[in-house]
């Protein structure tokens, strides 16, 4: 969640429930961001949102007061088992809003329920139960369970659709079609969708399954974080790994990611920055969910100094204190750039944004400057930004034997009454 900006009006000129009042005073939010600022006036009024907005910019904050807001004011029908539903894209993103959801709950009582593919099947669905008040997920667990009757979405009265544009892009439109069909008519529940771009696939959505939306658009400017400080190198193909290495030498970020273009290029980053002594891991759209899960822990506790990931990693990714983000290659679309450098400076917080324009995708550049509407300022490349690496490592050996260092390290006793034989001193 994200909540500072000095032109927009305090959350307390709002006639939000006094419960919320209270938790946004607990967690030291005042002022809206741009997108809360537009979008909280009109929900609350009771208009259908259909928002651009990418992660990190307060979204998730503007649609949470709103469901929290209205579910407190207004009695739930009888025996009804699902009174809001949050959809996400990806696991990660639900996960995260199911968090945020845990923060504005502290003094609201309200019932939340998580679920999404991968894992935990009898658990989630036995977490549903009793019914919940606000349900978040993925469609494909969404669907199965509505499928074995675990809730009704005939008893739904907010529906959330965050990231949109990323539904269409893992293929999700027609489970979204299929979830949304099965609620009360439009003019019978309140409607938010928010996506990164109101395209004309997304507002055909919005028409088809909202009531009349209004629609509340963020200008690049506001869109890209304003504590993110961004600069660009030209640099030749073979100078773009000893500019990595030498960067985050000079640097030395605490929490990086890494985006590049192909699942090909991010073994190869990967494999030297462990060959020069960085601890990193790769993140890509055919990661396993449950390693998945673990790479973002191992990330956020400060294990793992990098992540390289792809685009299709990129979307959803929430994980606070990202030091630095480099743009190994260029996006090749511009409203990627813009996802990729908004995983840094988030809640308040400043970041770098590092950018190389390299032989093969600096075609990209002059699209995503025009869609900033903004030139990123240059830097000039010296000799002692440039270090000659070492060798990279093999990645199934290096995998293999971290595997077994991992293991005989847990296998290690430990001394009665005392710390463990493999803490350090």
């Amino acid at each position: 969640m994200t909540s500072k900006n000095t032109n927009t009006p305090e959350f307390k000129q709002f006639a939000l429930d006094e419960r919320l009042l209270t938790v946004l005073d607990d967690i030291g939010f005042k002022q809206c961001t741009p997108i809360q600022g537009e979008c909280l006036p009109l929900i609350l009024e009771g208009h259908d949102i259909a928002g651009q907005a990418q992660t990190g910019t307060g979204k998730t904050a503007a649609f949470l007061l709103a469901t929290y807001h209205f579910l407190l004011r207004n009695k739930a029908a009888p025996n009804s088992n699902l009174r809001a539903l949050i959809i996400a894209p990806t696991r990660e993103l639900a996960i995260q809003i199911h968090k945020d959801a845990e923060t504005f709950n502290q003094h609201c009582g309200l019932r939340l329920g998580l679920v999404y593919g991968g894992i935990d099947y009898e658990k989630q669905r036995t977490s549903l139960a009793d019914g919940v008040d606000i349900l978040i997920g993925t469609p494909g667990r969404l669907i199965d369970y509505f499928k074995q009757g675990v809730f009704r979405l005939k008893d739904v009265e907010i529906v959330v659709l965050d990231e949109a544009d990323r539904m269409f892009d893992l293929g999700f439109i027609s489970d979204i079609r299929y979830i949304l069909r099965r609620m009360p008519k439009p003019e019978k529940r309140l409607n938010m969708l928010f996506s990164a771009t109101l395209s004309h696939r997304v507002m055909e959505l919005a028409y088809e399954h909202m009531n009349s939306p209004t629609l509340v658009k963020i200008n690049p400017e506001q869109i890209t974080a304003d504590k993110v400080t961004q600069v660009l190198y030209h640099v030749a193909n073979d100078e773009k790994i000893p500019l990595l290495l030498g960067l985050l030498k000079q640097m030395d970020p605490h929490r990086t990611i890494v985006f590049v273009n192909t699942k090909r290029t991010a073994e190869m980053v990967w494999s030297y920055l462990e060959g020069n002594g960085i601890h990193s891991a790769i993140l890509s759209g055919d990661v396993p969910q449950k390693k998945r899960q673990r790479l973002f822990n191992e990330f956020s506790n400060g294990e793992l100094a990098a992540l390289v990931a792809t685009d299709l990693a990129a979307r959803g990714l929430h994980i606070p204190e990202v030091s630095h983000v480099f743009n190994f290659d260029l996006p090749q679309n511009s409203e990627d750039y813009v996802h990729r450098i908004g995983r840094t400076a988030r809640a308040g917080a400043s970041g770098d944004a590092v950018s190389f324009g390299c032989e093969d995708y600096i075609y990209s550049l002059m699209d995503i400057e025009a869609y900033l509407g903004y030139s990123i300022p240059t830097v000039q490349i010296t000799e002692d930004l440039l270090l000659k690496p070492e060798a990279p490592v093999k990645r199934k050996h290096h995998e293999e034997t971290h595997s077994k260092h991992k293991k005989k390290s847990q296998r290690r006793p430990q001394r009665q009454g005392g710390r463990s034989t493999h803490q350090k001193s």
